[in-house]
């Protein structure tokens, strides 16, 4: 008899406490599946992922100076290219969805730090995240497991409310109208909404959220629109599809893939098919 084939996508909310710093959390195991890469596609969530056997391994980063290698904990900021991950038949994790705003507060820094990179999370968070790391792999199921990361970014979340500040209120309001508005809201009347001058917001928006304004509205506006091609992958209406998302027509979407994803719509659909059926894709 061959191996058993282990393929499993467990996804869980955060402590209330956490709500706007943290999105989500999506556990994974996979064993005995067939060889294949993923891409990581560009996201508003900032990316920490604390494997639980083997390390994940990068192909590419969105830095394309940055080498491929090994992680056993990575961190990952905002980024408009795909990063390319190789899964070896073999993989186990919980992936975490941190929002920019949340950044000061559960890592120390502002999301603009961390742009376009992936890194070694201990060379940001040293100690305390490996410490964490050991608590998760030593959990005996994913409730556990989820139970030991609310925890741990709980204690941290305590630890920096006397130390770095949070977002200021005028990027936290402007962010907060671009997911609203899934992106699509004109910049000059997000500057309008918020009170500030459009040149003020973008070096604010830049510092903390590590995108333009303009930049992370396209972001989050082809997460949005991916998602829905995701929730429907048998989906042939792309042109309906681009109108819904706010693009002028299929062709600037099929434009927006090419650059953000490096493939067509139908293209990601194809290689990503299992991953989307199995659920092994973070949760909107």
């Amino acid at each position: 008899m061959g191996a058993e084939i282990v393929d499993e996508a467990v996804r869980a909310a955060p402590s209330p406490a956490l709500r706007g710093l943290v999105g989500w959390y999506a556990g994974y195991r996979q064993r005995g599946v067939p060889p294949t890469r993923h891409r990581g596609l560009p996201s508003p969530w900032l990316t920490l992922i604390l494997t639980l056997d083997d390390p994940l391994s990068m192909a590419a980063h969105p830095d394309p100076a940055a080498a491929p290698g090994d992680f056993a904990a990575l961190l990952g900021g905002l980024h408009l290219t795909p990063a390319l991950i190789d899964i070896p038949g073999r993989q186990s994790g919980i992936q975490i969805g941190i929002s920019p705003l949340g950044a000061r507060v559960l890592l120390g820094l502002p999301a603009g730090e961390l742009t376009g990179i992936d890194l070694h999370a201990d060379d940001v968070l040293g100690a305390d995240v490996r410490e964490a790391h050991d608590r998760l792999r030593e959990a005996t199921d994913w409730p556990a497991r989820f139970r030991v990361v609310d925890g741990w970014l709980l204690r941290r979340m305590f630890h920096h409310e006397s130390g770095p500040p949070a977002c200021t209120s005028v990027v936290a309001d402007a962010w907060g109208l671009l997911l609203a508005t899934g992106g699509r809201l004109r910049i000059d009347k997000l500057a309008a909404e918020t009170g500030y001058g459009e040149r003020h917001l973008r070096n604010r928006f830049r510092a903390e959220i590590g995108l333009t304004p303009k930049a992370a509205a396209r972001v989050i506006r082809f997460d949005r629109t991916r998602r829905r091609l995701a929730d429907s992958p048998a989906r042939t209406d792309l042109a309906g599809l681009a109108a819904d998302c706010g693009y002028a027509d299929q062709s600037h979407l099929d434009r927006e893939f090419a650059a953000l994803a490096a493939c067509t719509p139908s293209a990601w659909l194809a290689q990503e098919f299992r991953n989307i059926q199995s659920g092994h894709h973070p949760p909107a």
